[in-house]
C-alpha cells in the first residue's frame, strides 16, 4: 500500500515436487526427504509423507480417510494450491480497470482519515464512519506500474505461501496484514492523506514467508536481503507509505508465526487466536485514532 508507489519484491523460488516439477513447495517427505507438492502430501504422525514412501510402508492402498493430505500449517490440500493467489490478482486487477475507467472512484476506494476537519465532525473517511476503507483500499491501485510490481510480488509470494498454509489459514495472514497496515496508517498519517495498494498485505506475506523458511531450515538469506532491499526503497523513495508497509509486515510475522508453530493438538485454537490478537491491536488502534479526530 502506497501514497504513490509499491514494493518490489522478488520471490525466493522454492524447490519443486519431485513428482510435479513446475509446482513450487515447502513441504519435504519425513522418510526420504524428497520435495512434495500439497497434491502428493500425506498426512503421517510426523510431517508428511510421498506417495511413495506410503506405499513401502502401508503396503499399498490409498490412505485411510483420517491420514488425508494436509499441509504443513494443518490446512486442506487442494488441486490447485494457487488459487486464491488467483482470485486475490484478479479482484485487483478488475479494481484497477474499473478506476481506469472511472478514475473518481479512487476517491471511493482509498484510505483516509477525515474530512472535513476541526472544528466541524467528520463525514467522510474512517472517522466519519467509512470503516470499509481500511479493506477497499487494499484493493486500489492508480498507476500502472504499481499494480505490476505488487501483482508480481503477490503471485511470487503468495502461491507457495497458499501451497503451504492452505487456503484458509493463507487467506487470514493476508487480509490480517492488510488490515494491520491500513491501521497503522489511519493512526499515524495526516486525516487527509489519501493512501492505497496492496503492499501491506504482501509485506506481511513477505514476514510470514520468512518465518515458514526458517520452520523449515531453508536459508534465510535471501528472503532477508529482498525484504532489506523493500525496506530501502520504502523509506528513501518519496510517496511510499512506511507505515503501511511496517504495519503488515509485522502483522505477517506474527500470524506467519503462529500458523507454523502451533502445536497440533491445539493447532486451529493458537493459530485463529493469534489471529484474533492480531486482530484486537488492529480495532483498538482504529477506534483510538477515531477519538482522536471526532
Amino acid at each position: 500500500m502506497n501514497q504513490e508507489a509499491g514494493s518490489t519484491p522478488e520471490a525466493q523460488n522454492l524447490p519443486g515436487c519431485y513428482r510435479h516439477p513446475d509446482r513450487e513447495t515447502g513441504i519435504r517427505c519425513t522418510r526420504c526427504e524428497r520435495p512434495i507438492c500439497p497434491e502428493c502430501m500425506v498426512s503421517a504422525s510426523v510431517g508428511f509423507h510421498c506417495p511413495e514412501c506410503v506405499r513401502d510402508g502401508g503396503g499399498g492402498g490409498p490412505a485411510p480417510a483420517a491420514a488425508r493430505p494436509r499441509t504443513l500449517a494443518g490446512g486442506t490440500v487442494t488441486a490447485d494450491p494457487r488459487l486464491f493467489t488467483k482470485i486475490l490478482i484478479g479482484i485487483n486487477v478488475a479494481v484497477f480497470i474499473a478506476i481506469q475507467m472511472r478514475p473518481s472512484l479512487l476517491r471511493d476506494l482509498d484510505l483516509y482519515g477525515a474530512w472535513p476537519l476541526a472544528p466541524f465532525s467528520p463525514t467522510e473517511g474512517v472517522a466519519g464512519g467509512q470503516y470499509y476503507r481500511l479493506v477497499t483500499s487494499m484493493f486500489a491501485h492508480q498507476a500502472y506500474w504499481h499494480i505490476g510490481f505488487n501483482m508480481l510480488s503477490l503471485w511470487w509470494l503468495g502461491g507457495p505461501l497458499e501451497a503451504a498454509l492452505g487456503r484458509a489459514r493463507y487467506l487470514t495472514v493476508y487480509f490480517v496484514s492488510g488490515l494491520a497496515g491500513s491501521a497503522l496508517v489511519y493512526l499515524l498519517t495526516s486525516p487527509t492523506t489519501e493512501t492505497f495498494g496492496a503492499s501491506g498485505a504482501i509485506f506481511g506475506l513477505f514476514g510470514a514467508t520468512a518465518v515458514l523458511m526458517r520452520r523449515l531450515n531453508y536459508d534465510l538469506r535471501p528472503i532477508i536481503a529482498l525484504l532489506v532491499i523493500n525496506l530501502i526503497f520504502t523509506f528513501s523513495w518519496s510517496g511510499i507509505s512506511w507505515q503501511a508497509h511496517i504495519g503488515g509486515l509485522v502483522a505477517g510475522l506474527i500470524t506467519g508465526y503462529g500458523m507454523v508453530h502451533a502445536p497440533r493438538e491445539r493447532r486451529s485454537l493458537v493459530q485463529y487466536g493469534t489471529c484474533a490478537l492480531v486482530l484486537l491491536v488492529i480495532v483498538g488502534m482504529t477506534l483510538f485514532r477515531t477519538t482522536q479526530l471526532t
